[in-house]
């Protein structure tokens, strides 16, 4: 069987350790926080202590959170999936890549080998998103991987100034080939 986690231009793979000054970078900068439910940065401390005691196993930790390598190495993103649902088989996906490597098909790669992986490892039904509606680039790359949006919710992000709409994107896995 070929390896489901890497593809022509990224790999996916567990956090390590050494993943630490990375994931501190990522979680604490506050220009990110408006995509995510941060609202306080997170220590050393506690992010190391995440990196060690995840499990690696979605259905123990409810989520899985992997690296984003490019095929030199360098760790440009994460992406994970959260509220794990196995009865209902379904996940919810989120993804960032590092400004500087963005527009280099890196994050729609790694999309797609999480849909593929989703499919054929976790046995899932469904992955989801819920986007700004005003991130036009998350959007079309959502869109791009066979992702349909199913909703749009009024107000339902809070930016610190305004309210913002936003869109619920779903993809229902089957035997199908992804875009790699």
């Amino acid at each position: 069987m070929m390896d489901l986690l890497v593809g022509k231009k990224v790999r996916l793979r567990a956090l390590e350790p050494e993943d630490l000054p990375f994931l501190y970078s990522i979680e604490n900068d506050t220009g990110m926080w408006d995509v995510s439910s941060a609202s306080a940065p997170y220590s050393r401390f506690s992010l190391s202590s995440y990196i060690m005691g995840n499990t690696s196993d979605i259905y123990a930790d409810k989520q899985m959170r992997l690296m984003i390598e490019n095929l030199d190495g360098e760790s440009v993103g994460l992406i994970d999936l959260f509220h794990f649902d196995p009865k209902n088989q379904r996940a919810e996906v989120g993804i960032v890549v590092m400004a500087v490597y963005r527009h280099q098909g890196l994050a729609t790669e790694a999309l797609s080998l999480i849909q593929n992986y989703s499919l054929k490892v976790l046995h899932l039904h469904q992955l989801y998103a819920w986007v700004d509606v005003d991130n036009q680039q998350s959007l079309k790359m959502f869109l791009r991987t066979g992702f349909c949006e199913t909703a749009r919710i009024k107000e339902w992000l809070y930016d610190g100034e305004k309210y913002r709409d936003a869109a619920l994107l779903n993809f229902f896995l089957k035997n199908t080939d992804f875009i790699l």
